[in-house]
């Protein structure tokens, strides 16, 4: 049965908005040719959708012949503002922007959850608010928060999970109760990391692949068929509680110590670099930087050594950083780490914590390097060979700043050791967005559901 006329504008329309959406700015030409849509169509599309004040001229092609230039079409950008939050354990970022994806502002700041849950929350909310007045937002539309932890599938609300400071729960409601006409949506850290891989990063040409997020904490996201899988209770993923050889124990309901976390974990990662003398004698203590060692190791068996391996320790952030999240740590990369702004899509850059580098010493001899990355893509491989054996997803992604750190190096070694562990091709690669992952997936998140709201 054919489409009613209204229908079938309808569809028109949506279709329309999408590819202005992902190509921008757009002639009626341009938009003709793309959709197939008769040249007719599309004038009456244009014309419908201007007065609907979702899309305006916004210049003109060619602007710099002589004579008459065909008009350019874009989205209205500031239709809609969207916030997107980082929540980690000691810390939020945050950063607005408008319906295009184009960021106006962006805040962070360190929580302190013994000042008691309610000023946790207060603080948390006012940099939200704050954001938002600075990027002119007198209204936001959606606000996504990621936010470690288990997402419950049903009702969409963050699970009170052990571990967690109470502040966590309590700032969903707060959002809801300070903003009430704002759509707040949550999602667990990690899922977000892997939609933004795959929409901008290392698995932009995968429809089925699996991110193991290296950080503080352990995670994984399940993207199946170019859909994420949350399992039945939104805890797939939890890599972290896997058992596996090479621990003092098993983990529990309640603590995932002596599971993979135990192995691959940031703590578990800094313990690995002393045994294998890249950080010598010294330790580093609560503040130490696992991306940060990975980084360093990196440049020595690269090659770097010397004032490149150094300068690869100084531009780590850590300390408070990357003690900051659970899944996560705030490194080198980082979306505004915890005291500071990172980069986000191209914005900002690295922080360096004093004193790294002399926790971390000289750079390391090539061998105890090579011995290092070794040794910690042998425990990598346990987890990765895990789920390629139970998922056979073809491309494992190596997150967060640990597994951006790591890069081809730390790829390659967990790649060889797959080979001999499972008869099932994978490839793994590092990632390309690291801790900025987060933040970009809770954008295109709070993006795309205002853009669907807003399009019909």
């Amino acid at each position: 049965m054919p489409a009613s006329p209204s229908t079938a504008r309808a569809i028109n329309d949506r279709l329309a908005l999408r590819l202005l959406q992902q190509e921008g700015p757009l002639t009626a030409g341009q938009l003709k040719q793309l959709t197939g849509l008769s040249r007719p169509t599309v004038a009456d599309l244009v014309e419908r959708l201007t007065a609907s004040g979702l899309i305006e001229m916004v210049g003109e092609s060619g602007e710099q012949r002589r004579g008459p230039n065909a008009r350019l079409y874009g989205i209205v950008a500031d239709r809609a503002y969207l916030a997107a939050l980082d929540v980690r354990l000691e810390g939020v970022s945050v950063l607005v922007s408008d319906l295009v994806g184009r960021v106006l502002a962006e805040a962070s700041a360190p929580i302190d959850d013994d000042s008691g849950t309610g000023p946790a929350v207060e603080q948390a909310v006012a940099l939200v608010e704050r954001a938002a007045k600075e990027a002119g937002a007198e209204h936001l539309h959606t606000v996504c928060v990621g936010a470690p932890g288990l997402i419950d599938p049903t009702t969409g609300e963050l699970r009170d999970t052990t571990g967690l400071p109470a502040w966590h729960r309590r700032l969903v409601a707060a959002l809801h109760e300070r903003l009430p006409d704002t759509r707040i949506v949550v999602e667990n850290e990690t899922n977000l990391a892997a939609l933004a891989e795959q929409r901008d990063g290392a698995a932009h040409d995968r429809d089925t692949f699996v991110l193991l997020w290296l950080g503080m904490g352990i995670g994984a996201a399940v993207v199946l068929d170019g859909a994420l899988r949350r399992g039945a209770s939104g805890g797939a993923g939890e890599i972290g509680f896997l058992p596996v050889p090479g621990t003092r124990g098993l983990p529990s309901a309640t603590d995932c110590e002596g599971g993979f976390h135990s192995l691959a974990g940031a703590g578990a990662v800094l313990e690995l670099a002393r045994e294998c003398g890249v950080l010598g004698d010294r330790s580093v203590g609560e503040g130490g930087g696992a991306a940060g060692v990975v980084r360093w190791a990196v440049a020595g068996v690269s090659g770097a050594g010397g004032d490149a391996g150094e300068a690869a320790v100084e531009a780590v952030a850590v300390g408070g950083a990357e003690a900051g999240g659970r899944r996560a740590g705030r490194a080198g990369d980082a979306v505004g780490g915890v005291g500071g702004v990172g980069a986000v899509g191209g914005v900002g850059g690295v922080h360096a914590a004093p004193g790294d580098a002399e926790a971390a010493g000289p750079a390391p001899a090539n061998t105890d390097a090579a011995r290092f990355l070794d040794a910690l893509a042998d425990r990598l491989a346990l987890g990765v060979a895990s789920v390629v054996a139970l998922l056979d997803p073809g491309c494992v992604v190596l997150g967060g700043e640990v597994g951006q750190a790591g890069g081809d190096e730390l790829a390659v070694r967990v790649a060889e050791r797959i080979v001999r562990m499972s008869p099932l091709p994978a490839e793994v690669r590092p990632s390309a967005l690291g801790g900025a992952a987060v933040l970009r997936g809770a954008l295109l998140t709070a993006q795309d559901g205002a853009q669907d709201d807003l399009f019909g």
